[in-house]
């Protein structure tokens, strides 16, 4: 049950390529989280694309936007649903998704994927604080189904 902000520098993608990097990373939050694929399950998973404008984003200090293309992830999930392979494999699938969203890109694609482990009765859940249990039961976590016995 992540929440999902990715920042990509303004004009960078089409519709198509919006939709193809949203339901790509929706899938590889999905994969890494083992929710089952499930319509009210993975209505559960939210990610929002913001365009950075041009002049807003620096790397090194500098407008590196002609040989660079930056994009940066963050994850929110709640602590204990990853392990350490699992965060690795979402790493990876994110940059590929970004990565595959771009099959013209002709930049160097440059992701950063922070992973936020939101720690237990921190997040609350149309007005009420959750705990894994209640993130198990909700998202389905194949693995976490232990937790609701």
């Amino acid at each position: 049950m992540p929440n999902i902000i990715v920042k990509i520098p303004a004009a960078t993608l089409d519709v198509t390529a919006r939709a193809a990097l949203i339901e790509a990373i929706h899938t590889a939050a999905m994969r890494a989280e083992q929710m089952p694929d499930d319509p009210k399950k993975r209505r559960l998973c939210w990610v929002v694309v913001e365009e950075v404008e041009a002049g807003f984003w620096a790397c090194g200090g500098a407008d590196m936007s002609s040989v660079l293309l930056p994009v940066w992830v963050q994850v929110y999930l709640p602590l204990g649903v990853l392990d350490d392979e699992a965060r690795a494999q979402y790493v990876a699938a994110v940059h590929q998704a970004i990565s595959r969203a771009l099959p013209n890109e002709k930049r160097h694609i440059a992701s950063s994927c922070i992973i936020n482990e939101v720690a237990e009765g921190t997040w609350g859940v149309n007005g009420m604080v959750w705990s894994l249990p209640d993130f198990a039961k909700h998202a389905g976590y194949v693995h976490l189904q232990k937790l609701l016995k």
